[in-house]
C-alpha cells in the first residue's frame, strides 16, 4: 500500500461502505480544505457522524484520525504552494477571524510544546549554558530572530557569547574555529532546516563541544549531532513560520538562567544602567512617559 493518503483512499475505495465512500469522495475532491478539519467538522460538512469519520481513518490504514490528518497534511504540503495554503485556510475568513485563528493556533502550539518538551533536557541545557566557557549561537533565515533574542539576553547574564552570522559554511567555520570541549553550541533550526546550521553543529560535535538543538521534533535532522534537544512546535500552514512556541522555550531558558545566578545578573544590569546613563545612550530614542521632564528638548515637550 502506498504511503500517499490520497492513493490509499483510491485503493480502498471500491470496498468501502456508502458512508466511507462519501468521506473518501469529499477528501479526494477537497483535500485542501479537509486537511484543516477536525473529525467532527468533517462529519458535519458531509452529514455523517464523527465516529464514522474516525472509523474511516482506521479503514484507510491509520491508527486513528490524528495520524490520518497528519499524513494528509504532509500530502497537501507537497501539492500546494504557500499562497494556495493561505487561501485554502483563510480565503473566506474575515480579518477578525484570521486574527482569532492564527492566535488560537499559536496557543495550541505552546500547549503542545508544554506537554511534550523534555524537562530533563531543559535543565541540562540551562546547566550547560552556565558552565560553558564560550557559547556559540546559530540560527539562520527565519530562525535568526530567535538566535538574536537568545544572544541578547544571554550576553547580559554571562560573558563570551558569540552569535554566528554568515552567508557561507566556510565563514561559519572561521568564526568558530576555536570551539572546544569546554564550549557549548546552540543550533536553532525549524523547517525548512538549514544545512549550514547542521554542518556547524557537526563541526562543534566533532570538537567535543556540548551541542544543544532547538528544533521542532524528534525527526528533525538537527538532533543528529546534539546531546540535548529542546523541541517546540512551529508548523503553520502559511508562508510565515510560527515561532511563538520556540520563542517561549528560549524565553524560559533565559528566565531559568537568571534565577540560577541572580547576583551576576543584578551586577551586570547595574553596570549597564550606569554605562547607559554615563554615555547618554537613551536620551533621544527612549521615552517612558510623555509627561516626564526630558533631559533634552524635543518637539513634544509641554509648554510651561
Amino acid at each position: 500500500m502506498q504511503d500517499d493518503v490520497l492513493s490509499r483512499i483510491k485503493e480502498k475505495f471500491p470496498k468501502m461502505s456508502k458512508s466511507h465512500r462519501a468521506i473518501g469522495n469529499y477528501i479526494l475532491e477537497h483535500y485542501d480544505q479537509a486537511v484543516f478539519m477536525t473529525a467532527a467538522k468533517l462529519g458535519d460538512t458531509i452529514g455523517i457522524s464523527e465516529s464514522t469519520v474516525v472509523r474511516f481513518a482506521t479503514c484507510v490504514g491509520y491508527s486513528g484520525y490524528p495520524e490520518f490528518q497528519k499524513k494528509l497534511e504532509e500530502c497537501v504540503r507537497n501539492k500546494l504552494s504557500g499562497i494556495q495554503k493561505i487561501d485554502a485556510k483563510y480565503g473566506r475568513s474575515s480579518q477578525s477571524e484570521i486574527l482569532s485563528s492564527v492566535l488560537s493556533a499559536d496557543i495550541e502550539k505552546i500547549q503542545d510544546t508544554l506537554q511534550n518538551i523534555d524537562a530533563t533536557a531543559f535543565e541540562t541545557a540551562v546547566d550547560t549554558l552556565l558552565a560553558a566557557e564560550t557559547v556559540y549561537i546559530m540560527g539562520l533565515r527565519s530562525n535568526e530572530p530567535l538566535a538574536a533574542f537568545l544572544h541578547f539576553y544571554l550576553n547580559m547574564i554571562r560573558g563570551n557569547v558569540v552569535l554566528l552570522k554568515t552567508t557561507s559554511i566556510s565563514e561559519t567555520f572561521e568564526q568558530m574555529i576555536r570551539i572546544c570541549e569546554k564550549d557549548c553550541f546552540v543550533g536553532i533550526s525549524f523547517p525548512r532546516y538549514s544545512m549550514r546550521t547542521l554542518k556547524a553543529m557537526e563541526f562543534a560535535n566533532d570538537r567535543n563541544a556540548k551541542v544543544i538543538a532547538v528544533t521542532d521534533s524528534i525527526h528533525s535532522p538537527m538532533n543528529l549531532y546534539s546531546s540535548c534537544n529542546l523541541h517546540a512546535r512551529s508548523d503553520m500552514v502559511s508562508i510565515v513560520d510560527s515561532l511563538v512556541a520556540p520563542l517561549s522555550v528560549i524565553n524560559a531558558l533565559v528566565v531559568a538562567l537568571c534565577l540560577k545566578c541572580p547576583g551576576e545578573v543584578k551586577d551586570n544590569l547595574e553596570m549597564l544602567e550606569e554605562t547607559w546613563n554615563n554615555y547618554q545612550v537613551y536620551l533621544n530614542d527612549e521615552i517612558n512617559f510623555i509627561d516626564d521632564e526630558p533631559m533634552l528638548n524635543y518637539s513634544l515637550r509641554k509648554e510651561d
